[in-house]
Parts: structure tokens; sequence; C-alpha cells
């Protein structure tokens, strides 16, 4: 369960097809501002796996914009990750850490879950096996791949702008 839940960051449903990209061996990531990400920023939930999905993105300041993300199932938190998309350079990377609901990390002290930069479009970022999507103003979609033993799966999460 806990290697499922490394990679899971948002959800509702599983998806077959290929939403998600990956850098080709020797690619380096493409020039990015977080000024492209604005859309991103908000307070988000959606259904996943039979809880709530709460994601909430501040706005770019000091180089980055933070999140934070929570599972509920049954009424009680089940883990959290906090993190962050950074500037770093002229691209962007985004970078995780998970907790338990007691706030008990997982990764190393010095550890992150690092995702980086693939693509950039019109209301559409891509990380390396994460994509972001604005369907529109109050709605976005995000495709995280999924691994587990030698399966490898496509998570698809729709969220809706909470106020």
């Amino acid at each position: 369960m806990r290697a499922f839940i490394l990679i899971f960051l948002f959800g509702s449903g599983l998806l077959c097809a290929q939403h998600t990209k990956q850098l080709k061996a020797g690619e380096t990531s493409p020039n990015a501002s977080l000024d492209d990400l604005g859309w991103i920023e908000g307070h988000w939930r959606g259904e996943a796996l039979g809880g709530i999905a709460e994601e909430i993105w501040s706005p770019a300041l000091g180089g980055s914009m933070m999140f934070s993300f929570k599972m509920v199932h049954e009424g009680k938190v089940t883990f959290y990750e906090l993190g962050h998309i950074q500037q770093q350079d002229s691209t962007l990377i985004l970078q995780l850490k998970h907790f338990n609901g007691n706030l008990k990390g997982w990764e190393a002290k010095e550890e992150t879950v690092d995702f980086k930069l693939v693509a950039l479009e019109k209301d559409k970022v891509y990380f390396e096996g994460l994509t972001m999507e604005k369907i529109n103003a109050d709605q976005i979609r995000v495709y995280v791949v999924m691994k587990d033993d030698d399966k490898t799966e496509e998570l698809v999460f729709n969220y809706k702008r909470y106020n």
C-alpha cells in the first residue's frame, strides 16, 4: 500500500490512456516560469479511492508555489503531502514529502520525491509521471503514474475549486 501511496498525489479513478510524459535519456527540462502556473493556485477538493482528497496551493512567492495535500477516509486523515513547485534556474521542479496522519515522515530526512518538468502548454504542465491540466476556472485534472510491482497504471484525479 505504501508503494501505491508514494506515487499517489490526487485521484478519483483509473485511466488506461497515457496523459503523462517522461524526459528521454539526455533530455533536459525546458525553460519555464512559475508565472505560467498561476491557474493552479487555490483550494481544491475531489473524491479519491472512497475518500476525500484536498489540495491547497499558494501563489508564487520566494521562487516557489507551496502546496499541502490531505487524504481523508471515513473521517480520518490517512496521509499528508507537503511540497512545492520550485523555480530552479530557468526551469521548474515539483518536490514533495509524505507524512502519516500523525505527521511521521515517510522519506528520509534529506530525501524528497522529485518530478522534473517535461513540457509546458497553455493550461497544462507535464512533470515526469505527473500532469496537471486546467479544465476551466473551477476545475483541474491531475494524472499521475502509479507503479506497483511490475504493473504501471495512470490515475486520473478530478478536482473542483473549494470555497
